[in-house]
């Protein structure tokens, strides 16, 4: 019973101290509570010296204390870029998709969309980069697409953005990717016998990405599988399309 007795003293001793600890954090939060126009200066501050980290923090006191106030949108507007530069790309989405769906119309929606382009690049290039160290074309492009339609939005949407030009430029490093994968697939598909699904992913590739260097690639495995699918209409068209675009191609001329 005495045994019993100490364990449950000690067990009760030690749920005080977590109790008491508990308070003692609550009650001392780590961003202080402060008027909302001190906490955004303080935020701007550690944003423009790049500590994001701290930015961050600051700025998800004000989002989460002052949902509505004065300074609401644009602290939201800064933690998408701030958690973008940390890149923790899945809060920045989360952000982005939140502010597109409660400010369509706002005057800064374009930037937006630009900030959603470059978060599902910097997602895509991290997606193996970060975790082993190798650079593949083969790997699934599901974020580098995303970031080709963000940046296809905003340049349909809003043609004369200051980030259309830049968006643009991007994009065309986008179809390189894209295409590199597509013929990377095509590739895949040779080495193993699948001539069909061969041809079909290289025509694919010559219809989205017509003006990329894999294109000329794409063509010649769409000439070799037809041919040996015994399809020479099918073929001889290819090898048309192949002689005109590349009219230095051997197997175009042949």
């Amino acid at each position: 019973m005495l045994l019993m007795g100490k364990k449950s003293r000690l067990l009760l001793s030690l749920a005080l101290a977590t109790v008491m600890a508990t308070g003692c954090s609550s009650t001392k939060p780590k961003v202080p509570d402060e008027p909302p126009e001190v906490l955004y200066q303080k935020a701007r501050l550690k944003l423009d010296a790049g500590n994001y980290a701290n930015a961050v923090e600051l700025l998800e006191a004000l989002d989460s204390r002052y949902p509505f106030g004065a300074y609401s949108t644009q602290v939201q507007l800064d933690l998408i870029y701030a958690y973008y530069k940390q890149d923790d790309n899945a809060q920045a989405i989360a952000n982005i998709d939140r502010f597109i769906r409660l400010n369509p119309a706002h005057k800064n929606i374009d930037y937006v969309y630009y900030m959603r382009g470059l978060t599902n690049m910097a997602a895509d290039y991290n997606f193996f980069q970060d975790l082993v160290g190798i650079d593949r074309d083969d790997k699934d492009p599901a974020y580098a697409r995303q970031a080709f339609r963000d940046f296809k939005l905003l340049i349909q949407s809003h043609p004369n953005s200051q980030y259309a030009a830049d968006a643009r430029a991007r994009m065309i490093g986008l179809k390189n990717r894209l295409a590199k994968y597509d013929l990377s697939v095509a590739e895949y598909y040779v080495r193993r016998g699948a001539l069909v699904a061969a041809a079909n992913r290289a025509k694919q590739l010559v219809e989205d990405f017509p003006d990329t260097p894999q294109a000329e690639q794409a063509l010649e495995i769409m000439v070799k599988s037809y041919d040996d699918l015994k399809l020479p209409d099918m073929a001889r068209h290819a090898r048309e399309v192949l002689a005109k675009n590349y009219p230095d191609n051997r197997l175009g001329r042949g």
